[in-house]
């Protein structure tokens, strides 16, 4: 059998070209809706952290009591 030598200049282009192709299929979305997703997101990620903190300061309270410090 004969290895066939591949040009890796054509490899990439046609690369490069599908991955345009597959660009132009996308559905990007709007500017407002991209605002309201990060709003949401925002406000979730303050949420969590108030109960990441409210667990902790309780733990911390709990362990004080528990090692009498």
């Amino acid at each position: 059998m004969e290895k066939v030598k591949r040009n890796p200049i054509t490899g990439i282009g046609r690369w490069f070209r599908s991955t345009m192709s597959e660009l132009k299929k996308v559905v990007w979305p709007s500017f407002s809706k991209v605002r309201q997703n990060t709003l949401i997101v925002l406000v979730y990620i303050l949420i969590v952290g108030a109960i990441i903190w409210a667990l902790d300061y309780a733990f911390g309270w709990i362990m004080r009591l528990v090692l009498g410090n």
